[in-house]
């Protein structure tokens, strides 16, 4: 039992150095006055996504699954992408970052659901938000989704 046990740990001690990089070739921004800067100046909406990278699960299998993929890179030329991550260790992020996170985790993720889509028109309104990932790694609502803001 406890070899089974150390075995576990050392899997999962791997799985923070085996991950790939962030969304390769897309522009995604952490800064919220840039992206209210990039959206009046392109006219195109913000899509937000709050993130727990460090330890949400279903955050990781969602990055995987649709924001690495070429189907998301074609349809994210149509939105100024910002990135609202929550890790919960320090050297992610630095604390100035953190403390900007959570003013729009407070203002724009009520529910606290991760991971957690939400799209902005130029004026800031909330236009849609969509909460969640499953286990089936099914992302056709959240193709879905963004569909619905691509003119």
């Amino acid at each position: 039992m406890k070899n089974l046990f150390f075995l576990f740990l050392i899997c999962i001690s791997f799985q923070g150095f085996s991950q790939d990089e962030d969304y390769p070739n897309l522009n995604w921004l952490t800064d919220f006055e840039k992206a209210k800067k990039e959206s009046n100046l392109s006219d195109k909406p913000i899509l937000m996504y709050f993130t727990g990278s460090d330890w949400c699960g279903p955050c990781k299998m969602l990055k995987t699954d649709f924001f690495n993929t070429e189907s998301f890179e074609k349809k994210a030329e149509n939105f100024i992408l910002l990135k609202v991550d929550m890790p919960r260790r320090l050297d992610i992020i630095t604390p100035e970052q953190k403390k900007k996170n959570k003013i729009l985790v407070k203002k724009y993720n009520k529910k606290g659901g991760y991971p957690n889509l939400v799209v902005l028109n130029n004026k800031l309104d909330v236009i849609g938000e969509l909460t969640g990932y499953t286990f089936l790694r099914e992302t056709d609502r959240h193709f879905a989704f963004i569909d619905g803001f691509i003119k």
